[in-house]
């Protein structure tokens, strides 16, 4: 298969296994996508096309450790592994596309925006349902129990950021809270089914979890950064699209405590494209967004550093990389 531009060192890194791998889940996916009546099967085609670079599937593999090291040499319980935490990201996209009432992902149309809320809905059902179908196959409770507490997680967020909608004073913590269910957890959760499904130990799937969560926060942080920055072309939204949509991220937070102007904002004044962008410039002109980026780096440098010690030469040499890659779509 044809490996993402950032991925690629990732994958040359951590081994020469990597890339079957990731054909054989881009290929699970695909059956999973096709064994859908149409039109759902075109749907969820479209919707895990547009799921990007599939660095949590990459994540789980990395996690998993070198062949040699495998519980199943042929990777069969991390092909379903990797394809279950995909799954599970391509149906948060579908569902938030329809709580943002999002018309494109990556230039393309969303399901919410080709064929109403209904059939958007359903089309994240169905692809969470089907996360957890593949991993019942692995026959390990502990694998489903990961995805499980990831899903929850996201739902949890996903309340705590409507119930924070339009709230300009919302503490920095509680911030840090629903970034942590939102995304970090998912992120734990490849790191986990990654250990799990190649034979590892819980004590090293706790160790690798760490460095899922602040790899995940990081990878949330900078997304926020990247709303506020842009530009659209790279992004495929507005600037500031997270602002229309009432929702309150990093760089405003910092910024609020800089410019007595953006401390005493209604949100909700904020209506057009044309008034985001004047924000974002506003954000950006006393610094936020660099100590926005710095915050995001220095969550990358700890989940490096605490890598246990113990771990393969070519292993610790990818999770760094993996680390980095989150960095590295801001530079």
């Amino acid at each position: 298969m044809t490996i993402a531009p950032e991925a690629a060192p990732i994958a040359a890194a951590a081994g020469p296994h990597i890339p079957g791998l990731l054909g054989r889940i881009e290929d699970r996916l695909g059956a999973i996508a096709a064994a859908y009546p149409e039109p759902l099967s075109g749907w969820a085609s479209g919707t895990i096309a547009a799921g990007g670079k599939r660095l949590r599937p990459l994540l789980v593999l990395v996690a998993a450790g070198p062949p040699e090291s495998w519980a199943d040499p042929a990777g069969e319980g991390l092909v379903r592994a990797g394809a279950a935490v995909e799954l599970v990201h391509s149906a948060t996209l579908v569902h938030d596309d329809v709580l943002d009432a999002a018309a494109l992902r990556r230039g393309a149309p969303t399901v919410w925006a080709a064929a109403g809320r209904g059939p958007a809905v359903a089309t994240g059902d169905a692809l969470f349902a089907d996360a957890f179908c593949e991993l019942v196959r692995s026959g390990d409770a502990r694998q489903v129990r990961a995805l499980s507490r990831a899903g929850s997680a996201l739902a949890e967020g996903e309340l705590l950021q409507r119930a924070d909608a339009w709230d300009t004073t919302v503490a920095y913590e509680r911030y840090a809270h629903r970034c942590e269910l939102k995304t970090a957890r998912l992120f734990e959760a490849a790191c986990v089914l990654g250990v799990l499904a190649g034979g590892g130990d819980d004590a090293r799937a706790a160790e690798l979890e760490a460095f899922g969560r602040r790899i995940g926060l990081a990878f949330q942080l900078l997304d926020d950064v990247l709303d506020v920055s842009g530009p659209s072309e790279r992004t495929g939204k507005h600037r500031g699209t997270d602002l229309l949509d009432g929702t309150v991220t990093l760089p405003f937070l910092i910024a609020r405590e800089r410019d007595p102007t953006i401390a005493g904002l209604d949100l909700r004044t904020v209506t057009t494209p044309a008034a985001a962008e004047a924000l974002c410039d506003a954000i950006d002109a006393c610094g936020a967004l660099e100590t926005a980026r710095d915050q995001a780096l220095a969550l990358v440098a700890e989940a490096k550093a605490d890598l246990p010690s113990g771990l393969p030469q070519t292993q610790r040499a990818a999770l760094d990389l993996v680390a980095d890659g989150v960095v590295a779509r801001y530079a």
